[in-house]
């Protein structure tokens, strides 16, 4: 499909930091560029806005003098919708707020052509509904940027229920080329990164409440262990708790308080207090000038077992184990017996092993500890331990010292079901996968936007084949036992997917 002409206005609605930065991507794709908003004399302050961030872009030696002056002589300012009547596309940026962005479309509709592409870039409202009152709702699409909009590669492209296939394909298209990554969705809420990312603050949050661990250990065991860039509880920080708990209220509300989107009463306290996060000085961390930020809770240095026993085939994701432990000088003694579940035997006789997604209190025999997956445990830095209460304090020092013979800070945590990783990748696979299976998104689109838009290590339908999908519904299986009500239930689409999976190995 073809984008539209470079030639074309692109208008943009609303001046405020959302719309400043999606009418920079314009102007530096060559578009001529509107900038309008209601309240007067804000468009005007905005264009002196962009103005001197492209100034400092040329500070920096981004942009030379003269590129800088050429994108400033397409850039007018306007006063009255009208003057948007030569425009291409038109995209809104204002308050989120669905009658403010109806009655500006209904405007719109009876200024511009129609052939104008029309384009709001809402997080959280339909897109559907938003377009519900136009005469041409066909030509309506979600051009979902991030913040900020010059920088972040990522831009949904929404498809409303009324959207014709060739408006979102032309948007697509668009998009692409101002250099920009576009993934197409269905009209769903929160589209594909909001709705796909809340079980990474979900299950952080659901830990700390329940005592598993406080959140700067959870933030390390995420980021260490998991690869994320930043944990959830200094993610929502940065973002701030209103906006972030904004945004799972209306996901939770939306899918008509499905048990998988419940948002957190820790998270909900945090807001009741004013305590939003960086903003205001404090959140889950405080921000104040000279405040101590806690550190992650790490175990004292335990001396390794020097040797282990290795009970039958790990799961994929655990095989780089047995390579290093050896590595490390420690000797693995096999075991042939014809055990059907994986485990390492502690020289006491406990049993360690990857958590299966229950709590390791209840299981049957001797005393369990429970470790995490990671990302990578041949690069990974930490690990967390969840030891059973059967487990005796030799028993979790030799487990200490195991990991800490392999290069790791170790976190020894409560006995939580499916720890922190674990637990927060298994949901992050299988809400994805139930998104592919709906037709939400295509996967390779899914994976695109988790990577994009969030930063995640991997994407998560990327994560679920490494880890194997007949692990993460066992997983889930083990999280639903300890948590019955269907929160933990694997999707159909995983269920499905994992059984082809197990037919062929």
């Amino acid at each position: 499909m073809t984008p539209i002409d470079p030639a074309g206005t692109v208008a943009v609605v609303g001046a405020g930091t959302m719309g400043q930065g999606i009418a920079q991507v314009a102007l530096a794709a060559g578009h001529a560029v509107r900038l309008y908003d209601a309240a007067p004399g804000r468009a005007e302050e905005a264009a002196r806005s962009i103005a001197a961030r492209l100034g400092r872009l040329v500070d920096k030696g981004r942009l030379d003098a003269a590129g800088r002056d050429e994108a400033l002589a397409r850039l007018r300012p306007a006063a009255r919708l009208a003057e948007l009547a030569d425009s291409a596309l038109v995209i809104e940026a204002i308050v989120e707020q669905l009658e403010a962005k109806q009655k500006v479309f209904a405007e719109l509709e009876s200024v511009v052509p129609d052939d104008c592409l029309l384009a709001t870039n809402t997080s959280s409202l339909s897109v559907t509904a938003v377009a519900g009152a136009l005469r041409l709702p066909g030509r309506f699409v979600g051009l979902h940027f991030f913040n900020p909009a010059p920088l972040l590669p990522l831009v949904e492209v929404v498809r409303g229920f009324a959207t014709d296939p060739e408006a979102a394909d032309r948007a697509r298209a668009t998009v692409a080329a101002w250099g920009k990554t576009p993934v197409t969705c269905a009209d769903t809420p929160g589209f594909i990164v909001n709705r796909l990312a809340r079980p990474f603050y979900a299950e952080a949050f659901r830990v700390h409440e329940e005592g598993g661990a406080d959140p700067a250990t959870i933030d390390a065991v995420l980021r260490e262990c998991g690869g994320f860039r930043m944990g959830p509880f200094e993610l929502t920080d940065l973002i701030g708790q209103d906006v972030n708990n904004a945004v799972t209220r209306s996901v939770y509300e939306a899918f008509f308080h499905d048990p998988r989107f419940t948002p957190s009463l820790a998270q909900q306290r945090l807001v009741e207090a004013g305590l939003l996060g960086r903003k205001s000085g404090r959140g889950w961390f405080p921000y104040e000038e000279g405040a101590d930020r806690p550190g992650p809770a790490t175990a004292a240095p335990c001396e390794p077992p020097a040797e282990i026993g290795w009970h039958a085939r790990p799961p994929r994701v655990c095989a780089p184990l047995r390579e290093l432990i050896e590595e490390a000088g420690i000797k693995v003694v096999r075991d042939r017996a014809p055990y059907s579940e994986w485990y390492i035997t502690l020289p006491d006789g406990a049993a360690l092993t990857l958590t299966g997604g229950e709590a390791a209190t209840p299981k049957n025999g001797g005393p369990h500890i429970y470790f995490d997956l990671a990302l990578d445990y041949r690069t990974c830095t930490r690990i967390a331990l969840a030891p059973s209460e059967k487990a005796s304090a030799r028993d979790v020092q030799a487990a200490v010292g195991l990991f800490q013979a392999l290069g790791k800070s170790v976190s020894v945590i409560a006995d939580v079901p499916g720890l922190i990783v674990a637990r927060t990748v298994a949901m992050l696979v299988d809400f994805a996968e139930d998104a592919a299976g709906r037709g939400v998104a295509s996967r390779e689109d899914i994976d695109t936007a988790m990577r994009l838009g969030v930063n995640y290590p991997r994407g998560p339908l990327e994560w679920g084949r490494a880890i194997g999908l007949t692990h993460v519904r066992g997983m889930l299986w083990g999280l639903a036992q300890e948590y019955p009500g269907g929160r933990y239930d694997p999707s159909l689409s995983l269920r499905r997917r994992a059984a082809v999976e197990e037919s062929l190995l």
